[in-house]
């Protein structure tokens, strides 16, 4: 059951389109869990299909920018995100501009 919800978080993941990011929960939701954020976390730190499954357009609930295992850090994640037209502010991604609506 672990490995389905996984894979459903995984695949969710993949349709976040450039430009757009959602949050740990907002995955964990719509994978049919919606208190298992942390979880969602854990998988895109081992996330095995970047960038395929585009773990790095994957935020905090409040749009702040954490846990980015890929080289470069937390940094890179930001950058990757301008480069792809996510709005920030306050050093946060702007969601209501930029938070992915399924």
């Amino acid at each position: 059951m672990k490995s389905n919800f996984k894979t459903k978080v995984y695949k969710i993941c993949s349709y976040i389109p450039k430009g757009k990011v959602a949050t740990y929960g907002q995955l964990a939701k719509l994978a049919g869990k919606s208190k298992a954020a942390r979880a969602v976390g854990v998988f895109m730190k081992n996330n095995p299909d970047a960038p395929i499954v585009p773990c790095h357009r994957v935020v905090a609930s409040d749009g702040k920018l954490i846990g980015y295992s890929g080289v470069g850090g937390i940094a890179q994640k930001k950058k990757m995100l301008i480069d792809e037209g996510v709005s920030f502010k306050n050093n946060k991604v702007d969601l209501s501009r930029s938070q992915w609506i399924k």
